[in-house]
């Protein structure tokens, strides 16, 4: 096994023997994976030592979930990244809620945010718009698409159109949250939609050409 490359077949064999409960192959699995999930992790959440926590976080995860990989779910990376993705989304929204004591709407399952995010780029870029007929674009490169194009965001405008489109935090909602203008929110949500809708629309033209 290379330690700094690791294989999909060195990872799923690591998740294997932490679903039966080995520490010592949790331990090389932290060591080959926390890096690239970090990295993944910091495109959504900024703020490092938050992104820390959520780092941690994914990890208590994938020790508790690792039996719930199975091959057919595709690549391990791509699995414990959609752990981290939602992980880092749901520190974006307890950022929020902090001020205020707790949010009224509650954060959705991991499934449910997966949908929550497909649904939005179908409304952002149209399908017809980001592929044709040779070039489909699947659900998981539309999900790594939307995760980079809201790392490019600067951070008001990420948290903003994540609470307000992933949660369904309402205008007035977030200005509450994030004890700012209303205008402020509107202005944030409005210029991080269009700058996420050519990022995406940047996305499925390159995958075109």
């Amino acid at each position: 096994m290379n330690p700094s490359r690791p294989t999909t077949d060195d990872l799923a064999e690591l998740l294997a023997r932490v679903a039966l409960g080995d520490s010592r192959a949790f331990q090389r699995l932290y060591e080959r994976s926390s890096a690239k999930l970090m990295g993944l992790v910091v495109r959504i959440q900024p703020q490092r030592a938050i992104a820390e926590e959520v780092l941690q976080e994914t990890f208590v995860a994938i020790w508790q979930r690792a039996a719930e990989y199975q091959t057919t779910l595709g690549n391990p990376m791509t699995w414990m990244g959609s752990i981290a993705r939602h992980r880092a989304i749901d520190s974006l929204r307890r950022d929020a809620a902090r001020p205020q004591g707790h949010l009224v709407h509650p954060t959705p399952d991991e499934d449910g945010d997966d949908e929550a995010m497909l649904a939005w780029c179908d409304r952002l870029v149209p399908q017809e718009q980001a592929m044709d007929a040779h070039h489909p674009w699947p659900d998981r490169g539309r999900l790594q698409a939307i995760e980079t194009c809201l790392g490019q965001l600067p951070s008001a405008q990420r948290q903003s159109v994540v609470l307000a489109y992933i949660h369904g935090l309402t205008h007035a909602e977030l200005a509450q949250q994030l004890r700012a203008p209303l205008g402020s929110v509107k202005t944030w949500v409005r210029r991080g939609l269009q700058a996420l809708k050519n990022c995406l629309q940047a996305f499925g033209g390159e995958r075109a050409l």
